[in-house]
């Protein structure tokens, strides 16, 4: 295994796109791996493909469209209409059931296959919509999984586990792609860059973190 590569599972929004450059800082070589999941908002691949491409990073593209025809859900089901807050004592509806456990597992065979054990993922348990897989449990129990599953040492990074929305935009900054990153990511669930639709559930989090942040920069 080639301890100084990474693969990113990359979608071409805030998050990944700051673990991207993140990961650069961290190792030797990056690669980026983006997944067709069924999601209605294409263009995000298109995004990915272009923000791996200025980062400098090898990028591949894998249809798992499986995954949204699994359950129904807002990102991949047209007929569901998108929740615009967290329901009171479930998961929202634009929770896809499997995304990350499918994605992070196909990854680790991806990587396998490239000689690759370090795998970094956006997800994040401050600011996790409610997802449960999300959550840095589940990505320590899936790490052990795979490990036995494989045979193998994979090591799953999580770089926004433990900050905010905020935290992030300032991590962004202090990695020198904050306007990369807020004119040319896509996180908008209706598929909009940069700042997005501004009320769809994603592009909430994203606006009010960034308020935070210009605030404490004094803007």
């Amino acid at each position: 295994m080639n301890k100084r590569t990474a693969l990113v599972v990359f979608s071409g929004g805030q998050d990944s796109t700051t673990c991207l450059y993140w990961a650069k800082r961290e190792f030797e070589e990056v690669c980026a791996l983006t997944f067709l999941y069924g999601q209605k908002h294409r263009l995000e691949v298109e995004i990915a493909r272009e923000m791996a491409r200025k980062a400098g990073a090898a990028w591949e593209a894998m249809d798992v469209s499986f995954i949204g025809t699994l359950g129904h859900n807002a990102l991949t089901d047209a007929s569901v209409l998108m929740d615009q807050e967290k329901p009171a004592g479930g998961v929202p509806n634009t929770f896809v059931p499997g995304r990350n456990l499918f994605f992070l597992s196909i990854a680790a065979v991806y990587a396998r296959e490239h000689g690759i054990n370090h795998l970094v993922t956006g997800v994040s348990q401050t600011d996790f919509s409610g997802y449960p897989d999300c959550r840095d449990a589940f990505i320590k129990s899936l790490n052990v999984t795979l490990n036995l599953a494989m045979d193998e040492q994979f090591v799953i990074h999580t770089p926004l586990m433990w900050i905010d929305k905020a935290e992030t935009w300032a991590l962004a900054d202090e990695l020198g792609v904050f306007d990369l990153i807020r004119n040319e990511t896509l996180t908008c669930y209706n598929g909009i860059p940069g700042d997005g639709c501004g009320h769809c559930p994603a592009c909430k989090l994203r606006r009010e973190g960034l308020e935070t942040y210009l605030a404490k920069r004094g803007e």
